[in-house]
């Protein structure tokens, strides 16, 4: 594990009923535009913040599939299905840049909170135009550098919307939207080319 990925013994902090206020699932999710039936790759899910009410939005024809290194992680999403119901949300334990996931099977490639962890974000990227569908999405959401918080990575270890703009861009992919979410964050969403 690298010095930048948030640590999995410290995964009950990401369920601070707080979280809800400052950064809720809703807002993000609208900005998604997910419709029923899609195959979304929520990469570094966590411990399934966003898989869970993405899991809702895709209905019981689509599928959520929660990508993690840590297996801490996929324990609490694994956790959470057994109470919420949920059977549409498949556990892989994985690296950003090799998920394991079929070339060209997902609608939607999600990242949230991890762009600034990457050491290698050209390989993400890479990979994100590997298990993309031809017109797929692309959604990275990450931490505002230009707005501190207790929570949350240092202010030196967070990336500007517009660098990941412009990494996207050199990766093959068009940004559609832009902007800020929730009280600390951005989200940038993108169409493969």
């Amino acid at each position: 594990m690298h010095d930048r990925r948030f640590p999995a013994a410290q995964a009950h902090k990401l369920e601070d009923p707080a979280r809800l206020e400052w950064l809720p699932p809703a807002e993000v999710l609208a900005l998604l535009n997910i419709t029923p039936g899609e195959v979304i790759a929520d990469i570094g899910a966590g411990t399934g913040y966003f898989a869970l009410p993405m899991a809702g939005r895709t209905g019981k024809r689509g599928r959520v599939i929660a990508i993690d290194a840590q297996p801490e992680m996929l324990e609490w999403i694994r956790r959470k299905m057994e109470t919420s119901g949920f059977t549409n949300i498949q556990l892989v334990h994985a690296e950003a840049e090799s998920t394991t996931l079929p070339g060209a099977s997902c609608d939607l490639a999600f990242m949230a909170n991890v762009w600034h962890e990457f050491p290698n974000r050209e390989a993400v990227l890479a990979e994100a135009v590997r298990i993309l569908k031809p017109g797929g999405r692309l959604a990275i959401l990450d931490w505002r550098p230009d707005v501190e918080r207790i929570a949350g990575p240092p202010l030196e270890h967070r990336l500007s919307v517009e660098e990941c703009t412009s990494e996207m861009e050199n990766a093959g992919f068009q940004p559609q939207a832009m902007g800020h979410v929730g009280e600390y964050s951005w989200l940038v969403v993108a169409t493969r080319k």
